[in-house]
């Protein structure tokens, strides 16, 4: 069993990752074992934040480290709130507040004015200073609802209808989340990655030896 550690403090993420990784053989383990704590996210794009996470998680574990930076895109609000999905009520806002900023700002908008999606770019580096990040995306295309419904997830999970669906991300369970979520598809694209870099290089990319 390979093991990496997960650039990020939230339980729901971990659940999530560990789940889509485990049948590639790899261990996640949290940051909050060593101590880490969240970096400030300066980038300009997700993969931006997602590698600025890794590389200091990488840092303070001494093992590779894999990261993501996801969040909401709605059209009809030009794409917010992206990059600023975790504080888009306000720094250190709870999901309640940021879904009830996002169903206030969207108001009345008929269905086909609520298309969104959600965009995850997932990154792994072997240390802080890895010079070739292995990198992937996944996006999960759908619309956001009138009003929060479901118990499950986290995040924007109460206000998203996926794609082909009458329930929210909320309303599926774990296991139906990831097989079709952006994060599901970012984290299985870089476990792809990460196993077509090893036959690559004839060295495994988590091998620290």
């Amino acid at each position: 069993m390979k093991k990496v550690v997960l650039a990020s403090n939230n339980a729901g993420k971990l659940r999530e990752i560990r789940a889509i990784l485990a049948p590639f053989k790899i261990e996640v383990v949290s940051q909050s074992d060593f101590g880490v704590t969240a970096v400030e996210e300066t980038g300009e794009t997700f993969a931006d934040n997602a590698i600025l996470k890794a590389r200091a998680a990488a840092a303070a574990s001494g093992i590779p480290a894999i990261a993501d930076d996801s969040g909401l895109e709605v059209d009809a609000l030009g794409g917010e709130p992206g990059i600023y999905s975790a504080r888009y009520a306000k720094a250190g806002a709870t999901d309640q507040a940021n879904n009830e900023k996002l169903l206030r700002k969207l108001g009345h908008a008929l269905p086909e004015e609520r298309t969104a999606r959600f965009r995850c770019a997932a990154v792994m580096v072997r240390d802080e200073t890895d010079p070739s990040p292995v990198s992937a995306e996944g996006v999960w295309e759908g619309m956001i609802a009138s009003m929060p419904r479901g118990n499950n997830g986290f995040g924007y999970d109460p206000v998203f209808i996926p794609a082909d669906h009458n329930r929210t991300s909320a309303e599926l369970t774990p296991e139906e989340k990831d097989k079709q979520s952006h994060r599901g598809k970012a984290f299985r694209a870089l476990a792809d990655a990460i196993a077509s870099t090893e036959s690559h290089t004839e060295k495994d990319p988590l091998d620290m030896t």
